[in-house]
């Protein structure tokens, strides 16, 4: 639970970056790539400015996620990005006017059940990390040692 903020700082990036990236793709309109050379409209759409800005932040929450998955176990950390899901269901209604139905709630509502559920299996093992990291250190001593 040490790490809790660098998970949902990871998260919440993940999520801005999606509704960065869906802005960008918006302000463009549909894609077509008809009488246009690929690579070039490739680059038109990476470096469009809603775009650009949705892959920049992407990177940063990559960041993010790598340093988490250095202090945590994968199996904790990444059920947390289903988070993800729930954050961009909630701001693409708001500001993208998406739907939001009963089935889509529901839905949004298992995948914060299951979150919690993982959360607590973090806490029960809370020392777990540490003696794992120690005695990963040991090895790569020992490994050097030798």
């Amino acid at each position: 639970m040490k790490y809790l903020a660098f998970i949902l700082f990871t998260v919440m990036t993940n999520a801005a970056a999606q509704l960065m990236l869906k802005q960008g793709m918006m302000s463009l309109g549909p894609i077509s790539f008809e009488g246009v050379n690929p690579l070039v409209r490739l680059l038109q759409i990476v470096f469009s400015p809603w775009v650009f800005l949705g892959l920049c932040t992407f990177v940063i929450s990559m960041a993010s996620h790598l340093y988490v998955l250095s202090k945590v176990e994968l199996s904790f950390a990444y059920p947390f990005l289903s988070l993800a899901y729930v954050a961009v269901a909630v701001f693409a209604y708001f500001v993208f006017r998406e739907d939001l139905n009963g089935w889509r709630i529901a839905g949004i509502a298992f995948i914060c059940v299951g979150t919690v559920l993982i959360a607590q299996s973090g806490r029960e093992g809370a020392g777990h990390d540490e003696a794992a990291a120690s005695h990963s250190t040991d090895k790569i001593t020992t490994s050097e040692i030798v």
